[in-house]
């Protein structure tokens, strides 16, 4: 039962709130910056568009990068979870590999994998939006660096139900 958990909610989840605060925050404030110091007009005046030079990468590597994380989170979950019911719980390896078989099916792991995907696109967007959206200095920046990271979690959140809506 474990094994499904971490791998259809606690790895997904959670290390989506964990890199909304690292990424969202990162990206949102790298942007607001360019913004505040006129960097992106500099990149308008030299007819780059700045959504396809600066969002796009970042969301591609939002949708491509957070299930490696997650992926890595599963296995140190899983692996968390065996070294618990081998010390802990006086099970043996066997016994864990059996119940993991039981509970755990191979689509699971895909389908946490995809609700990660979406949350790296959904926190990648919040960053470049508020990012891109700032103004009034450094002050702006922090301001919209930490409204990035509150609709980072929040849409994490959001999409988390929409997703279990759909599994159920």
């Amino acid at each position: 039962m474990v094994g499904k958990t971490v791998m259809m909610e606690l790895g997904p989840v959670l290390t989506g709130l964990a890199l909304a605060g690292r990424v969202g925050a990162n990206i949102a404030a790298e942007l607001g910056t360019m913004k505040v110091t006129e960097q992106v007009d500099a990149l308008e005046t030299l007819a780059y568009n700045p959504a396809s030079y600066l969002v796009v990468p970042r969301v591609v590597a939002g949708v491509l990068m957070f299930p490696v994380v997650t992926a890595l989170a599963m296995l140190i979950g899983t692996l968390a979870g065996w070294l618990t019911s081998i010390n802990l719980l006086d099970l043996s390896t066997l016994e864990f590999v059996k119940g993991l078989r039981l509970f755990y099916r191979f689509k699971d792991v895909w389908f946490g994998l995809v609700k990660a995907s979406s949350f790296g696109a959904a926190v990648t967007l919040a960053g470049c939006l508020m990012g891109l959206a700032t103004r009034g200095g450094a002050e702006g920046v922090g301001r919209n660096t930490t409204r990035a990271v509150v609709i980072g979690c929040e849409a994490i959140l959001v999409l988390d139900a929409f997703w279990a809506l759909l599994l159920l």
